[in-house]
């Protein structure tokens, strides 16, 4: 079958998020499976676009009300991410270098929507389904099936994956001119909350809902930022599915980003010399047990717990611990998270940024993950770290509970049920406890790098609901 996959992000394109990294996967395995897939994304002024070849496949004009944008659909000329990835050129809106944060972002990618649609009305056939990703693209499926340009799609099946449902894109109804033109009399599937929220609009039109894990989708049946009742009413149509990791591209035995590569027979060799490079890097003690976070430093990352907790870890278990940290994000959370740097020199550092090669070295070299997250829909940290044989620290939430099992019960990290400064010390130090018992410490190492959470099972699981919708036509 012939699938489009339209995202705000892909990577190694443009990348703020789990989101990216689902999008520039899942596609690859598809057509490693026999399909069809082109992902569509906005054309920012990334690395990647000015470092790769792209040929001008189509071009038009974008009507937003009263303002008019050409926009050029760029193709990638050599198909080298394992699929075919378009680029929507919109030169007023998005030759920008990032992927969000502008005030006019409402337009940026509404006018991203329109003129994919355009395009895609205007190639020969039409796709057998589009996957949206959420609510950058929720708009695609109210304007498939009601606008009239674009008739053509109205038995076209769509499809909506909600890689995280706090973010909605709501707007006022001051723009709904932006939106082509459709019978009016449909409007009211536009409103939810007195405002058209982008989300909530793609859930009620798309022919299915997805979210990216089993545990998510009871989640946000009661608690989704005000979309409660609509998940409940959609439950018929939705389906969790866990995402999967690409396991080419995070592989520690062929991993290029590592300073030694190791595999499932020789990981405690491996893994001490990737430590001991990492705490050379940062001023460590490769002999004490590493704990480390990655991601974000958000609240609903739990980022703001990490300062408490890693001041109170560290007077508790004085130089015991190496703490380090890599991430970006809350200002007041990144610089209380520096101000600690004089108090435990030796013991603790940060690199306040992201960066992707380190990233790969600290899964690799780290001893332990912390992801105390109050939300996290899947959560792809945690299946990195297993794949690397780093053990991780989770809060029992969305997909970090359909992963992760506590070692207490025969599983392969550790949980804690709050997202609290106390959860998070109280797993510490039983991390602690537990790296002292070196044989058990690989073998539950050893239980994580076995662990599959590869892209071919998840890949299928798209497939039979792009199969179950395909038979409604």
């Amino acid at each position: 079958m012939e699938i489009f996959h339209i995202s705000a992000e892909c990577y190694p394109v443009a990348k703020v998020g789990g989101l990216a990294d689902v999008v520039g996967a899942l596609p690859k395995y598809q057509n490693n499976a026999g399909h069809l897939t082109r992902v569509v994304i906005p054309c920012y002024d990334t690395k990647f676009k000015k470092e790769n070849d792209f040929e001008c496949v189509h071009w038009g004009t974008v009507k937003l009300g009263r303002f008019n944008f050409s926009f050029s659909v760029l193709k990638e000329t050599t198909n080298k991410l394992g699929f075919e990835l378009y680029l929507i050129e919109i030169p007023e809106l998005f030759d920008r270098k990032n992927v969000y944060g502008y005030e006019d972002d409402i337009e940026r990618f509404l006018s991203f929507q329109i003129a994919s649609l355009d395009w895609i009305i205007g190639r020969d056939g039409m796709p057998d389904v589009i996957n949206c990703h959420d609510h950058h693209t929720g708009l695609i499926p109210f304007m498939m099936l009601y606008c009239n340009k674009y008739q053509k799609l109205q038995n076209t099946p769509s499809m909506i994956t909600i890689h995280n449902g706090l973010y909605q894109g709501q707007f006022g109804f001051d723009k709904l001119h932006y939106l082509p033109v459709f019978n009016l009399a449909h409007v009211n599937v536009l409103e939810w909350d007195n405002c058209i929220n982008s989300l909530a609009v793609g859930i009620k039109c798309a022919w299915a809902v997805t979210t990216v894990s089993p545990n998510y989708l009871n989640e946000i049946n009661f608690s989704a930022n005000g979309l409660e009742t609509l998940f409940n009413l959609v439950r018929y149509k939705s389906r969790g599915i866990l995402n999967g990791i690409d396991t080419e591209v995070w592989d520690p035995e062929k991993d290029k980003m590592l300073e030694k590569n190791y595999s499932v027979t020789n990981f405690e060799v491996g893994k001490q010399q990737n430590k001991e490079i990492l705490c050379t890097l940062f001023n460590l003690d490769p002999s004490k047990p590493l704990f480390s976070f990655i991601g974000r430093l958000l609240e609903e990352k739990g980022g703001d717990l990490l300062p408490h907790a890693t001041a109170l870890a560290m007077s508790e278990n004085y130089e015991q611990i190496n703490i380090l940290i890599l991430g970006s994000g809350n200002p007041e959370i990144e610089n209380q998270l520096n101000s600690l740097l004089p108090d435990y020199k030796g013991n603790y550092n940060t690199f306040i940024g992201y960066n992707e090669e380190l990233a790969h070295l600290i899964y690799a070299g780290a001893d332990y993950l912390l992801m105390p997250s109050r939300v996290e829909p899947c959560g792809l940290n945690q299946m990195y770290s297993l794949r690397y044989g780093t053990i991780p620290i989770v809060r029992r939430t969305g997909g970090l509970k359909d992963t992760v099992i506590d070692f207490g019960d025969d599983g392969n990290g550790i949980c804690h049920d709050q997202a609290s400064v106390g959860d998070i010390c109280y797993s510490i130090q039983r991390g602690i406890n537990l790296y002292k018992d070196k044989e058990k410490l690989n073998k539950i190492r050893k239980k994580g790098m076995l662990t599959d959470h590869s892209w071919e099972r998840v890949c299928q699981e798209y497939i039979e609901v792009y199969n179950l919708i395909i038979k409604k036509v």
